[in-house]
């Protein structure tokens, strides 16, 4: 009886058999995604990984723990997270300029926080050496008083505040847009500073931005390398980043020690990838979006 009553109701069965999708063919495209993403990502990985192999415990931990190349993780990460951090204060300056002032030229300077993302990053690198050289047209002027901004690590510092500045306004600029600004109104109403306010009102709501836009500034970072190279010096020991550890292994075909430092440069990758998704979820929860 149940059966007939279901049969015979228009629209019941296939309200069992949930709603009907508008791209049909799940099986396909899953296929097609997980095939897609093993040519794209997952066999190149298991090469690096099957090439490091090769090597023994001890070739490898000797390859990533020559003191050359201890010295380029140093200035890599250590350059990567000042840099950050650098990005962490003045990217939610501009976020918050962009977000809660109107002023003339406001479409151009969103558009020029773009750049970085759309310019080549040679192109980055030779111009930020064009202008902090000694004969540049800003370093002329500081080299005399002693302060060398290229050729040293002060120059990756410089050239990795460049290329993250974006990720830090672009993960934060939303999340402002978004806030409740009568909470600010009330707590002016009830007598608070301008600092309180920030501190107890505003911090709080956009601290899982922030610190997801510091990740990925972070990890963007470790990974640069067309940027850096024009301006860096890319002397042994002192100002010579971890990529291009890599590439003069690669052109000294000393292909495992380069398959070496790059599987550790991929399992850093890969926990700042946690991180990220990590500080995301969280945001999302702050948010009340689902997971």
């Amino acid at each position: 009886m149940t059966a007939a009553v279901l049969n015979a109701t228009p629209g019941a069965g296939s309200a069992r058999r949930g709603p009907k999708r508008v791209l049909p063919g799940f099986g396909l495209t899953l296929g097609y995604t997980l095939f897609y993403l093993s040519i794209i990502v997952l066999i190149p990985l298991a090469a690096l990984l099957l090439k490091t192999f090769q090597m023994t415990w001890p070739q490898f931990w000797d390859a990533v723990t020559a003191p050359r190349v201890l010295a380029s993780y140093r200035l890599t990460f250590g350059a990567s997270f000042i840099a950050a951090c650098v990005n962490l204060v003045f990217g939610l300056l501009v976020a918050w300029v962009l977000v809660r002032y109107q002023f003339p030229g406001k479409k151009i300077v969103d558009a020029l926080v773009d750049l970085p993302f759309a310019l080549p990053t040679a192109v980055a690198g030779i111009s930020l050496t064009a202008l902090l050289a000694g004969n540049g047209w800003v370093g002329q002027y500081l080299e005399p008083l002693g302060i060398q901004l290229a050729f040293n690590p002060n120059g990756v510092v410089i050239a990795l505040i460049f290329i993250g500045l974006p990720f830090v306004v672009r993960t934060v600029q939303p999340v402002l847009e978004d806030s409740e600004k009568e909470l600010e109104e009330a707590a002016t109403s009830l007598g608070a500073t301008r600092w309180q306010i920030f501190r107890k009102v505003i911090l709080p709501g956009i601290t899982p931005a922030l610190l997801t836009g510091f990740a990925m500034a972070f990890a963007r970072a470790i990974g640069e390398y067309g940027s850096v190279i024009f301006i860096a010096g890319n002397m042994p020991m002192v100002s010579e980043i971890t990529p291009l550890i890599i590439i003069g292994k690669l052109e000294q075909y000393d292909y495992t020690g380069a398959t070496a430092v790059a599987v550790t440069m991929l399992f850093f990758s890969f926990i700042m990838l946690l991180v990220i998704n990590g500080l995301q979820a969280w945001q999302r929860k702050r948010q009340g979006a689902p997971l």
